[in-house]
């Protein structure tokens, strides 16, 4: 798949320089991050090595940091997949790469978007 630690790395520096960019997410992510993005990459970084690798860098909680995010919903998550897909089709050129990735993250988002109270709740049978 080529996802080396060497990979992780390139992919959260691309897939952050293009949502500081982007019109609809840089304004969440800097109301949240302000000037502090070097030490947000290295936390990134832990974390995508610890998830997508195994390699137990990452000992935070996400739900817990994202739980205070205000102004986001469900289509800003929408936005952010479709830009990390291609992020990391960009960086890889491996569709094996990009399919496990995005599997991971649509995992983690639909983890983020309970916490944050953006899914419905199924009713009980």
């Amino acid at each position: 798949m080529g996802l080396t630690p060497e990979a992780i790395s390139e992919i959260v520096e691309v897939f952050y320089v293009r949502i500081r960019a982007h019109p609809i997410l840089a304004p969440v992510f800097n109301d949240s991050i302000g000037d502090n993005w070097r030490p947000h990459l290295t936390k990134m970084k832990s974390f995508w090595l610890s998830f997508a690798l195994n390699a137990g860098t990452y000992a935070g909680k996400p739900n817990e940091a994202h739980k205070t995010l205000t102004g986001v919903t469900s289509a800003h998550f929408g936005i952010w997949m479709g830009l990390f897909r291609q992020t990391v089709r960009d960086v890889t050129g491996s569709e094996d790469a990009t399919a496990y990735l995005e599997t991971r993250a649509q995992r983690m988002a639909a983890s983020f978007k309970k916490a944050m109270g953006l899914e419905a709740h199924r009713a009980a049978k």
